[in-house]
């Protein structure tokens, strides 16, 4: 991602990094299924070494120790307060942007859950990590697809993140290098008592740092307004999210 967007997510998901963990509930279940395609896809039991990038608070790498052994598991992420998830595991930390550092060598599985939606060039980050994977290692990536917060769209909101792709763009990045072994996605949709909610959940989950303006009472109520005219419901409002996989195995 370029330098400014990258701070300001940086900034964002620090200030965000203790309400993170229970806020994001999509995330985690997005987390949990990737570790599920990987057990019925025949992922082996053992890892010699794991990269994780934009590991965050932990979801996806609680599951992967949770489920796998490694010899050796290094995690990344924007953020330097995920050092802390790196001790709860004992893996090794790597701080910065996924898309401008140097990756370290050979991995056997190479995992992101919830991150790529915010690189410029997801297709081109997953090409480096096809790239990189040794023969029989595994990919298991997660982003998110053009229906993400559609209801934030349609109001003009800014924090639609930049690298959203569908489940063919995916896998299509990869296909000439890796097997692949699951890809897909699903509509999820979230409700809020009020879009005043939303914008705490966005909030507790750091995604806000995609938004460039500050709010007024006027754009507030504004937003309010829209938001329930177009998505309002005795239920409150909605929020959508779209989570997309791939799965998959390089060659030997």
């Amino acid at each position: 991602m370029n330098a400014q967007l990258a701070e300001r997510v940086q900034r964002s998901f620090s200030r965000s990094f203790r309400s993170y963990h229970d806020s994001a509930s999509q995330q985690s279940q997005i987390a949990n299924h990737l570790v599920h395609e990987m057990r019925t896809g025949g992922a082996p039991q053992h890892f010699a070494f794991g990269l994780e990038f934009g590991c965050g608070t932990g979801h996806l790498t609680q599951r992967l120790c949770e489920t796998f052994e490694f010899r050796s598991l290094m995690i990344n992420d924007l953020s330097p307060e995920a050092e802390q998830t790196a001790y709860a595991v004992g893996a090794d930390f790597l701080c910065g942007d996924a898309e401008t550092l140097n990756w370290p060598g050979q991995p056997n599985l190479i995992a992101s859950a919830s991150m790529i939606q915010w690189l410029r060039d997801p297709a081109a980050f997953l090409r480096k990590a096809a790239t990189a994977l040794t023969p029989g290692g595994w990919l298991a990536v997660s982003g998110f697809g053009p229906e993400q917060y559609r209801e934030l769209v349609k109001v003009g909101s800014t924090a639609k993140a930049p690298g959203l792709c569908r489940s063919e763009d995916l896998a299509a990045a990869v296909r000439d290098e890796l097997e692949i072994i699951s890809t897909g996605d699903t509509i999820r949709e979230m409700h809020f008592a009020s879009p005043r909610k939303v914008l705490e959940h966005l909030r507790r989950t750091g995604v806000n740092g995609r938004a460039q303006k500050g709010w007024t009472k006027t754009s507030l109520n504004q937003f309010t307004d829209q938001y329930v005219r177009y998505f309002g419901s005795e239920t409150g409002v909605s929020l959508t999210y779209q989570p997309t996989w791939i799965v998959a195995r390089k060659r030997d």
